[in-house]
């Protein structure tokens, strides 16, 4: 059983009980809530190395490393599971917890189970919108992560023979997917008194109110140095069968709000691995669509910042940042002088989505993420030294930039 229980009088001043981080949108690992504007992931040695040493330049593309946090698995009565997160240094994030039993955004792990899973990794645990929006609604950071009038839903572009797709409603499951895994992971595996070394980082989506989230990953090589043989060919295989061969970047999740049915459209690593290079410009163009038009004001402010850290990246030599992912983000709420259509005879497929052009840009980010398996030269856990930059990696930055570019264009 998964959940979230109280914490005993004397944890709950010195304590974080950590939540699912609900808009992780892509990656196998679990990321959880800290506070506001802090996540945390167990912490890898490679990927500590890396943000102990990150160059000064690449750190408006990264986010902001916080520090180590010291978390542990308790068991209550019931079975449900919680992690605990006890902070070395008195931290602002420690008071958070004050009045954590009675919020409702920390209380709904506790009231609901998960169910034990017996299928496949494509199985998800489903959530009622009744569930989580009257759950959510009572909670201040609920308010911030999740408005009541939104729901998320997964659907698939194939279409049936009357060529309509089909839709299935449900809350955005791939951050709750992980976080199963992972409790169930750590629960087969150590006891309750293990503890664990998890990375604080910056929550680079806190400060959005609708985050429309793109993760790709970045590269024609995805498998470390220290793979074993069979991971290797495994994700070899992958890239070759995906546009990680062909363009140097694929579809690894995503999420981006519908205006026009208060929807966020969400697509996982399974969709974006079938894509054809033209699926996955299509995908591009669906990713900057509201369901009423094309957000063109993104493109030259995402674009720009595209080619600040293409910029960077040819200057990082020995880096290689194998498996690592960039997230593109922006607000999915926008000023209404911003989204008059001009042209209502351009469509996106079989989307409402005309153009809408802007003047003003609208507030987008850039940011890589995952670097478990980056290596460069001096670092602790370093396996090989590589001469220049990682040009798998400019390879799919380049393609990148050329697509939107194409977009901007009406190409």
């Amino acid at each position: 059983m998964v959940g979230q229980s109280p914490l005993d009088p004397s944890e709950s001043r010195t304590a974080v009980l950590l939540e699912p981080f609900v808009h992780q949108v892509g990656g196998h690992m679990s990321m959880m809530k800290y506070d506001e504007h802090t996540v945390c992931k167990p912490l890898v040695s490679q990927e500590l190395s890396f943000y102990e040493s990150l160059p000064l330049a690449m750190r408006q593309f990264t986010p902001q490393y916080k520090g180590i946090v010291s978390v542990h698995l308790k068991k209550d009565s019931l079975g449900n599971l919680t992690l605990i997160a006890s902070p070395s240094l008195q931290t602002e994030s420690c008071g958070r917890l004050d009045n954590a039993i009675g919020d409702s955004s920390v209380t709904i792990w506790h009231k609901r189970k998960w169910a034990a899973s017996t299928g496949s990794e494509h199985t998800l645990v489903k959530w009622s919108h009744t569930q989580l929006t009257k759950t959510f609604k009572d909670s201040c950071p609920g308010k911030m992560l999740l408005r009541t009038d939104l729901q998320y839903r997964t659907d698939s572009l194939l279409e049936d023979a009357n060529r309509n797709q089909p839709e299935r409603n449900s809350y955005n499951p791939w951050g709750l997917h992980c976080h199963r895994q992972h409790l169930n992971r750590m629960s087969s595996k150590h006891n309750e008194n293990k503890l664990h070394q998890f990375l604080l980082l910056e929550n680079v989506v806190s400060k959005y109110n609708y985050p429309c989230i793109l993760d790709l990953k970045m590269g024609t090589r995805q498998h470390g140095d220290d793979a074993s043989e069979e991971k290797k060919a495994r994700h070899i295989k992958k890239c070759e069968q995906s546009t990680s061969a062909s363009l140097g970047v694929r579809i690894c999740g995503m999420q981006v709000y519908q205006a026009d049915t208060g929807h966020f459209l969400c697509k996982d690593k399974y969709y974006g691995r079938k894509l054809s290079p033209e699926g996955f410009k299509q995908t591009l163009r669906q990713f900057l669509c509201n369901g009423n038009h094309l957000r063109t004001d993104l493109l030259e402010p995402i674009i720009l910042r595209l080619k600040a850290l293409l910029s960077v990246i040819r200057k990082q030599s020995s880096y290689r940042f194998y498996s690592s992912s960039l997230l593109i983000i922006y607000d999915g709420q926008e000023h209404k002088e911003n989204t008059a259509p001009l042209d209502n005879h351009l469509h996106f497929q079989k989307t409402n989505c005309t153009v809408s052009n802007s003047t003003n840009h609208s507030r987008v980010d850039v940011r890589m993420i995952d670097f478990a398996h980056t290596t460069f030269k001096g670092s602790k856990c370093n396996h090989t030294t590589y001469d220049g930059p990682d040009h798998g990696y400019i390879f799919g930055l380049e393609n990148l930039i050329k697509i939107l570019q194409n977009i901007s264009e009406g190409k």
